[in-house]
């Protein structure tokens, strides 16, 4: 049975959020038992803590938070718990913010592909398998092996564009 896709909603304005953040949960728990791995408590933490903002966190804001909850607050514990989380495919790295975001499809191996609000800091991630393809395509005409993937757009949302139409 497919895993129900997580809404990407960042900048929707129908959005129901605590069902946005429990289906992130739900999904995690359920890839992490199919694929015999432990979502430990600190891991869900952290997911939750990325989820519950549309706006990408870098580490140590949630470091920060963790600290004041009680939990483990070492940079470590924060690292192991991202990478985790990237290599079970339940969070994106936002390379030009240095910060993680939450993925809508963790049940597929697929690149993310963001558009980043320069003013409020929210990101969207995109359906980017079309967009994949044609650069690899492009890439390989030119005798060029491509080894990573990162698109990020940096703009203004609808949200942030409001005022100045």
């Amino acid at each position: 049975m497919p895993t129900p896709q997580v809404a990407s909603c960042a900048f929707s304005d129908e959005h129901n959020h605590q069902r946005c953040i429990r289906t992130a949960l739900a999904t995690a728990e359920r890839l992490c038992a199919d694929r015999r791995c432990r979502l430990t408590p600190v891991r869900k933490r952290v997911l939750e803590l990325v989820w519950q903002s549309h706006t990408p966190l870098g580490a140590y804001q949630i470091l920060a938070q963790l600290g004041d909850e009680g939990f483990n607050s070492a940079p470590p514990t924060v690292y192991r718990a991202l990478e985790f989380l990237q290599e079970q495919g339940l969070v994106h790295r936002i390379a030009s913010l240095n910060a993680f975001t939450g993925c809508c499809a963790p049940d597929r191996q697929h690149h993310g592909y963001f558009l980043i609000c320069r003013q409020c800091g929210r990101a969207h991630e995109l359906e980017g398998q079309p967009l994949s393809q044609a650069l690899r395509e492009q890439a390989a005409r030119q005798g060029f092996m491509v080894e990573a993937e990162t698109v990020e757009l940096t703009g203004l949302c609808p949200h942030c564009r409001e005022p100045l139409a």
